[in-house]
């Protein structure tokens, strides 16, 4: 049987690697694997000493310098050294990265709500004059809804452009997630283990610097008290709502598992397809006229529940087969869903393997 040897791209603050560590841990008798810091000075080196046959990426949503460096090494190792990467290079990019993903979006002549970014601030004031109000003023880079404001007039919305503008930047909001669910607990075991306070307080104090100045992204505002998230890994499908706390789904944690809407997985898999990828989150809203818009995608998420989605109240995933969508129940989700990508990577390799011997 064909062993790999992959390594694991880590950064600074980054703990999703940590799941990738673990689920290959459970596929040792298929993998060996090394954990690299892609922010070391060392990084092309090791790459190129450990003859990968594939790289397993968590790309940061931490600070746009932390977004670019990534983005940047990540680039050099797929495109000129070569080596399959899980997430794809394309979902990578446009992971974090609100910029990018506008351009990406309209590109490929998906539906999204009409989003604008702006270089010049004559522009961005240009804009402010003739838009609908409200309008959603958004940060390129940060998850869980940190960074985005609703502007609900016009005066609101030239201080937010004036403030990015002339130097004083638009920052986002740090520090715990006060709507995540299990405060008093977390707070508990952090407390047992102080090295992790101060790790996470170093955290909050890299987050904290994130400053954007210079450019201006708005968003149409589409009224919701909801949207879907739905995921795809390899050819399992899963979805649910995350409902609106406040103004914003995004952070709230607080979801409903209806049974997802059939054309919904239709609308995912038809993108997916399309664009090649192979690990994402498709962030959904529902217009007024029943058109589905896509407000983010994102290959690397989080999951508080141990499971995607429920079908009748039974955990379980999605699978297009022969023409139709078949629901298979099970445990689909462990390891946050880490262990259905190594082993979708896998399958993937195995793939590329096969045709390498077929030449």
């Amino acid at each position: 049987m064909q062993k790999y040897n992959v390594a694991i791209l880590r950064t600074v603050f980054d703990e999703d690697y940590r799941w990738w560590e673990q689920v290959c841990r459970l596929r040792q008798n298929k993998l060996n694997y090394q954990v690299i810091d892609l922010g070391s000075s060392d990084w092309f080196e090791r790459i190129v000493a450990g003859r990968f046959d594939g790289l397993l990426a968590t790309p940061p949503g931490l600070t746009s310098a932390l977004k670019t460096m990534y983005d940047e090494r990540l680039a050099i190792a797929h495109l000129l050294l070569d080596i399959p990467i899980y997430p794809t290079f394309e979902e990578v990019q446009i992971y974090e990265n609100k910029k990018y993903l506008a351009y990406w979006l309209k590109a490929r002549k998906i539906p999204h709500p009409a989003t604008h970014v702006f270089y010049q601030e004559n522009e961005a004031l240009h804009f402010l004059e003739r838009t609908k109000y409200p309008v959603v003023g958004k940060m390129s880079v940060g998850a869980s809804g940190k960074g985005v404001v609703i502007l609900r007039n016009k005066p609101d919305a030239r201080r937010y452009v004036s403030n990015l503008f002339a130097g004083k930047g638009g920052g986002r909001v740090t520090g715990p997630n006060l709507r995540k669910k299990g405060l008093v607990l977390r707070a508990m075991k952090k407390l047992m283990k102080p090295k992790s306070i101060i790790d996470r307080l170093k955290h909050y104090q890299v987050e904290r610097s994130e400053n954007q100045k210079e450019f201006a992204i708005f968003q149409e505002f589409i009224p919701h008290d909801y949207e879907w998230r739905c995921v795809r890994i390899g050819d399992s499908y899963f979805a649910h709502k995350k409902v609106v706390k406040g103004e914003k789904a995004s952070g709230a944690l607080i979801k409903s598992y209806e049974n997802p809407p059939l054309e919904m997985l239709d609308f995912v898999r038809e993108l997916t397809d399309e664009a090649g990828t192979v690990s994402q989150s498709v962030d959904l809203f529902i217009d007024a006229e029943g058109n589905f818009l896509v407000n983010e995608m994102q290959c690397i998420f989080g999951q508080s529940d141990p499971y995607q989605m429920l079908v009748d109240g039974q955990p379980g995933r999605y699978r297009y087969i022969h023409g139709q969508w078949v629901f298979e129940p099970g445990d689909f989700n462990q390891y946050h869903s880490f262990l259905l990508r190594i082993d979708h990577f896998i399958q993937i390799l195995n793939h590329q393997n096969q045709e390498s011997l077929a030449i």
